[in-house]
């Protein structure tokens, strides 16, 4: 069988990647040994959001005093709620399956493994293989939970994301190692429905990667919530042997150690780049990223790879774009290379956070003079109707050109108002542009154009 193309890999890089090469008129086969989706559909980005759905709708019951309503004895059903994850991602992935058959894409089960230039063998759960030849060949294989020295998954009571979504049943206690996005979000959700949850981040600050007023902003939320916090903190080992686990951590040159049903280590991602067959066509790769041009070809021509297996953030939105701009380009049309300074970064949990740009550290070490305006959701309207007040919007510009170099935000929906600052970015909008730009009222959008016009002496609500 042979393809024009060959995408190893179905998560939100591979089918995306194969739909647009499809729409280009190419012949495509697509590579996947589990459900089509990848990670981000099936285990990650979509079952999660469910799972904090839920989470958020049991705090408005729970809350319904507050907006006039009285509902007693509310409770959590854990099993229903981890269905209805699941029966989310699987509803997802059939999507996906639809929009292979519409693209006239085949689907390829099972494992793929380069074995030359142009070929790749394909491993079903039975053993048995077949070899597919392609003139070109994009690896899209995502990655995987990382794993600490001292904090060795086991898939019982050391677990990663994939296991804490789909337990059998609610833990009482839960320490939390990493305080990234996943971990972040996780720490949410179980504290919201009942679960004693502990945070543990080696560095300063929770969402380390955030402006440092988001991250200090979230800590402070998080502790309202009840969740306790260990910043500044090293986990040196986690003891599995009794009942629950004892996890041993260091804080303030200090050695300590607590107690819980279930670890859950969310310190990052390693990527599936092992035993595809790199080695077979001398593709280089460096840290565990495979090296790649600004239109993601290896080192070995008609071989490309997109998504977190190269440089960059491990984000379902860049794979997607990453794949897009790969196979436009293989067509012969001219993308314009991603721009990875304009990349919106989002959290899901409560409160949400949303950035894209420089933060105001990274502006001012860049040698920036800078504009900063911050406008709190206690002044707007929409926010306090909502009944979330707390968080604010940030925003960054030039002095000079008056450039937006960031936004960074956090509060109720938020992940749904970065977009605006993306497109603006890529249109090179000015400040002066934005505060002249009506936003609706009473909206939470409006919070972008008063921080804009409060970096500038302009603002009106504060």
């Amino acid at each position: 069988m042979s393809y024009n193309l060959i995408v190893v890999g179905s998560g939100p890089g591979g089918y995306v990647a194969a739909i647009r090469a499809s729409q280009l008129g190419m012949k495509v086969g697509i590579v996947e040994k589990e459900s089509l989706g990848g990670i981000c559909l099936n285990w990650g980005c979509i079952p999660t959001k469910a799972l904090l759905k839920s989470a958020q709708v049991f705090e408005y019951v729970n809350h319904s005093k507050d907006y006039g309503i009285n509902i007693k004895n509310a409770s959590i059903d854990f099993n229903l709620i981890i269905k209805r994850s699941r029966g989310v991602a699987e509803e997802m992935s059939k999507g996906v399956n639809f929009l292979m058959k519409k693209n006239k894409i085949d689907i390829l089960k099972g494992f793929g493994k380069i074995i030359s230039k142009n070929e790749v063998e394909i491993t079903d759960d039975k053993s048995e293989s077949q070899i597919v030849n392609a003139e070109n060949i994009i690896i899209a294989t995502g990655g995987r939970s990382k794993e600490l020295p001292n904090v060795k998954i086991d898939g019982k009571k050391v677990l990663e994301y994939r296991k804490a979504m789909s337990l059998d049943k609610q833990p009482k206690k839960m320490v939390v190692v990493g305080s990234g996005a996943i971990g972040s979000e996780f720490a949410y959700f179980y504290n919201s429905i009942g679960t004693e949850v502990t945070l543990i981040e080696y560095l300063p600050n929770v969402l380390p990667l955030e402006d440092v007023d988001v991250s200090k902003q979230l800590q402070k939320s998080f502790s309202k919530f009840g969740i306790n916090i260990l910043t500044n903190t090293e986990v040196t080992g986690v003891d599995t042997s009794g009942k629950g686990c004892k996890v041993y951590y260091k804080s303030n040159n200090k050695d300590n150690f607590l107690e819980c049903d279930i670890v859950l280590s969310a310190v990052g991602v390693e990527t599936n780049i092992q035993n595809i067959g790199l080695e077979n066509v001398e593709i280089i790769s460096e840290n565990g990223k495979i090296n790649v041009d600004d239109y993601y070809q290896t080192n070995i021509n008609g071989i490309y790879a997109i998504g977190d297996i190269v440089k960059g953030p491990a984000l379902a939105h860049v794979a997607s774009a990453e794949g897009i701009i790969c196979v436009e380009k293989i067509s012969g049309l001219n993308p314009s290379i991603l721009d990875y300074d304009n990349i919106p970064y989002c959290t899901y949990c409560n409160p949400e956070v949303a950035s894209v740009g420089f933060t105001e550290k990274e502006a001012i070490d860049l040698g920036y003079e800078i504009n900063v305006g911050k406008f709190p959701f206690s002044a707007s309207g929409k926010a306090n109707v909502s009944g979330h007040p707390d968080g604010f919007v940030k925003v960054i510009f030039d002095k000079k050109y008056g450039e937006w170099l960031g936004c960074h935000m956090i509060g109720y929906n938020v992940t749904e108002m970065i977009a605006e600052v993306v497109a603006a970015r890529k249109l090179e909008t000015t400040a002066y542009e934005i505060i002249k730009t009506i936003h609706p009222h009473p909206t939470m959008s409006e919070a972008i154009m008063e921080a804009t016009a409060a970096a500038y002496n302009q603002g009106i609500h504060l």
